[in-house]
């Protein structure tokens, strides 16, 4: 044990003594709901205090100690939540994670395992009415679980009655297509690749992600005007920009990590522009709890400039700086060390479609512009002519682009105003969107996607001796439908919490009761295990902590982040039961189940693969991956040096574009954005601090001064007074989609706040029941969480519920 051991320990029981204690989750006590006024930095000491009281209280000492010093490292696990990318081995702390990572990791460490007494004594319809933040608190799940068709009960299963189940029921449907097989963006690179090679050998591209709901738009975008659906930034790239800009971005909740690049780029002497309807803590300032100035000074300060833009604004925004820069070029108003505002040369070699871009940029009236930004000329112009001193600028962007009606085209022109100076393939410069989860992105390098490209099925049936079917499937979205159709009968998630993360919540939890079979295969209970179909299975499965001992030894599984590094992990923690397998595993033997014969050869027509040679050494998949992916070469040689490898990046490599001509792609579209009815306001989603994804770690959201509740909606003080609602008020929220149907979400607390006229926000997943399934981004299909038409309506009790009764489960 390294002597740092100790050292940590000693922190931990300093900082928080008895923390260590068995922590009893509850349901969220919205009746004790109070706030407070927002802060305006982040991180620092409370995120230390924060962060060691949860491992502790899940872990306790020895444990946390283990376990966060192996988070992102060389030879430890990547931390399962955000894809923000680790530094370069030798410039790694001992602590390399941030507070809700360390979260993430405790969770799934947690000492905590679920009872079977739970579902003995209670029915699924009663475990449904508990919220999510005490689900998970259950702790881990051990073995498998089946409700069927006459129970009102999950009762355990065997591995093979489980697998059988599935089996048969695939089995007996008419079409391959009448299943549906989610993936989360957790699951590792070869449990990805062997999963999306099972399904399409079952016959279907019905492959829908997590992806289809955060950057589809910007995967889409960017294969179109660039011809990879992948940022074009290193982490070193954004350390060196002279101008930065996040969009649409909170990283002092989603990804902290990116704040010390950003205090990298502040130190060196660059500018950073942040672009939201919501200031951020994380982006006023951040204290580093690794520098003596963040922990006992004042930190650094990030954003030099705020732009509080009206919600669906940003295509409108960057039009304008488009503007700025044509007028600018005929002004001859360049930077002195630049001969241009454009980058003429490479226009010219490397992009088509500038003139008609340019076209487009001179004929949109600012009165357009500053209509759909909310957002003055002047201050538009000002922020504009920064992009003129800059020959290094990164625009970083997340889900406050990718939401929207018209998302693709907005980042589109993102897109156009880099293309124009050659802010691609040049160091300090590029595109960088932020993906959410730990291997979302990787998942699709595998082939986890409903519309894989020729090259890769072609692969990969040179690979495997089959014919992969070529009809697109299914995302999201159109699962949903699907399922609510009657059209897709058996639906089979690989981690997440399908139920909580998909729109429209009514229409995904009948679509979900409407299958004959549901299969989710989890690690810690959520509510999807609870909305389930006729027949349900739960198949508990190891977490990126625990050891994953197969025939051949330990194996280690690898991710790709953010910025296109693969490299390995592998968890040391003895797993919380021995009747766990891992997701590779699963996958392998629900393969054996449904394409192979009794001996375990693959059946004729399917992929012909070792199925047990596979889930019993890892090595062997990632030999196929390198055989069927390019970027893959040499594999395993090449995740053995510390920090993993990078794969190929066409145009930030080499400017070169796969494109069908290529070149890169300006795009000229119509500015788009979103009217709002007289009497309403604009509902964004959003997370509170304390929140991965749909996982809720607590109540709390202290960057916005809420403690104890989540029901709130956030309002600006003119709004408020104008539609007739006051701070303290609780509101229903009632969704504007005309087709007929009443989408609400009952009683939240308005809460006076500094956010743009016009908007409003909430989190999710409470009011994911407010996004129509229909309403979604054109050419990506991703749900428009951020830009819902809303009224609100006085609630009918104007005073705090009581306190719910505790369960005395």
């Amino acid at each position: 044990m390294p002597d740092r051991f100790n050292d940590v320990k000693s922190l931990a029981s300093a900082l928080l003594p008895g923390a260590a204690a068995r922590h009893e989750v509850k349901d969220i006590d919205e009746a004790s709901l109070v706030v407070e006024p927002r802060e305006r930095s982040a991180v620092g000491v409370p995120a230390i205090t924060h962060a060691m009281e949860h491992s502790l209280q899940q872990m306790g000492p020895v444990r946390t100690v283990q376990t966060l010093l192996g988070i992102n490292q060389p030879e430890g696990f990547d931390c399962m939540s955000c894809a923000w990318a680790d530094p370069a081995p030798g410039e790694r702390s001992h602590f390399e994670f941030c507070e809700n990572g360390a979260k993430a990791v405790a969770a799934e460490a947690t000492r905590k395992r679920v009872r079977p007494v739970i579902f003995q004594q209670h029915t699924v319809a009663e475990l449904a009415r508990h919220d999510d933040h005490w689900l998970s608190g259950q702790g881990r799940l051990t073995q498998p679980l089946f409700k069927d068709l006459d129970s009102e009960h999950y009762a355990p299963i065997g591995w093979d009655e489980a697998f059988s189940i599935i089996a048969e029921q695939l089995a007996a449907l008419d079409s391959p297509d009448q299943a549906t097989f989610y993936t989360s963006g957790r699951t590792s690179n070869e449990a990805a690749f062997l999963y999306q090679l099972f399904v399409r050998g079952f016959g279907t591209n019905n492959l829908p992600d997590c992806s289809n709901m955060c950057h589809e738009s910007s995967g889409t975008a960017l294969t179109e005007t660039i011809g990879i659906g992948k940022g074009s930034v290193a982490l070193e790239d954004l350390e060196r920009a002279s101008l930065v800009f996040v969009v649409g971005q909170n990283p002092g909740t989603n990804h902290p990590r990116m704040l010390t690049a950003l205090e990298k780029v502040k130190r060196s002497g660059g500018t950073i522009v942040a672009v939201n309807p919501l200031p951020e803590a994380g982006l006023i300032r951040y204290r580093n709890p690794q520098k003596v100035r963040g922990v006992l000074g004042s930190g650094t300060a990030l954003a030099d400039h705020h732009l509080q833009i009206r919600l669906g604004g940003d295509q409108a925004l960057f039009r304008g700086f488009g503007k700025v820069l044509l007028e600018a070029e005929r002004a001859g108003e360049h930077s002195p060390g630049l001969s241009t505002v454009f980058d003429h040369d490479f226009i010219a070699a490397h992009t088509t479609g500038f003139d008609d871009w340019l076209a487009l940029v001179e004929g949109t009236p600012w009165a357009d512009i500053e209509e759909a930004t909310g957002i003055p000329e002047e201050r538009i112009r000002e922020i504009g002519r920064l992009l003129l001193s800059s020959d290094r600028t990164v625009v970083s962007w997340a889900m406050g682009l990718t939401q929207h009606r018209h998302s693709v085209q907005t980042i589109q022109e993102v897109v156009n105003v880099i293309l124009a100076q050659g802010n691609i393939g040049r160091p300090g410069a590029g595109l960088l969107p932020v993906r959410g989860h730990s291997n979302v992105q990787g998942d699709r390098t595998m082939g986890i996607f409903e519309r894989m490209p020729e090259w890769f099925h072609d692969s990969l049936d040179a690979r495997f001796g089959f014919q992969s079917p070529r009809r697109h499937g299914h995302d999201v979205v159109d699962s949903v439908r699907g399922m609510r159709d009657g059209r897709i009968r058996v639906f089979i998630g690989m981690g997440g919490n399908f139920v909580k993360a998909a729109p429209d919540s009514a229409v995904t939890e009948a679509a979900l009761a409407s299958c004959d079979l549901t299969v989710q295969v989890s690690t810690k209970l959520n509510h999807s295990h609870f909305l389930t179909g006729k027949r349900a299975l739960i198949l508990p499965t190891l977490g990126r902590t625990d050891r994953d001992l197969q025939a051949s030894g330990p194996q280690r599984v690898t991710v790709e982040d953010s910025m296109s590094m693969v490299h390995a992990s592998q968890g040391r923690l003895e797993p919380p039961s021995p009747e766990l397998l891992s997701e590779v595993a699963i996958v392998a033997r629900l393969a054996l189940a449904v394409l192979c014969d009794a001996e375990g050869r693959p059946k004729p027509g399917t992929p012909q693969i070792d199925w047990r040679a596979a889930a019993d050494d890892y090595r062997l998949i990632r030999e196929h991956i390198q055989a069927v992916i390019p970027g893959f070469e040499a594999f395993e040689e090449r995740i053995d040096v510390p920090g993993g490898f990078k794969l190929p990046h066409g145009p930030q490599d080499s400017r070169t574009f796969t494109t069908t001509d290529a070149k890169a792609h300006f795009t000229a579209s119509e500015l788009d954005w979103i009217p709002v009815p007289e009497g309403c306001l604009i509902l964004q989603t959003l997370r509170s601090h304390d929140q991965y994804n749909t996982t809720v770690y607590s109540q709390d959201d202290r960057y916005r001064g809420i403690h104890g509740g989540r029901r709130v909606v956030f309002l600006n003080e003119t709004d408020c007074r104008e539609l007739g609602v006051a701070d303290g008020q609780f509101v229903d929220l009632v969704s504007v989609w005309d087709d007929g149907v009443e989408r609400r979400a009952p009683r939240f607390r308005v809460v006076e706040y500094d956010t743009v006229k016009g908007s409003a926000a909430a989190y999710y997943p409470e009011t994911n029941v407010l996004v129509p399934l229909d309403s979604q981004a054109i050419g990506s299909g991703t749900p428009a969480s951020k830009s819902v038409v809303i009224k609100l309506e006085l609630s009918a009790v104007q005073k705090p519920l009581e306190p719910l009764v505790e369960s005395g489960f």
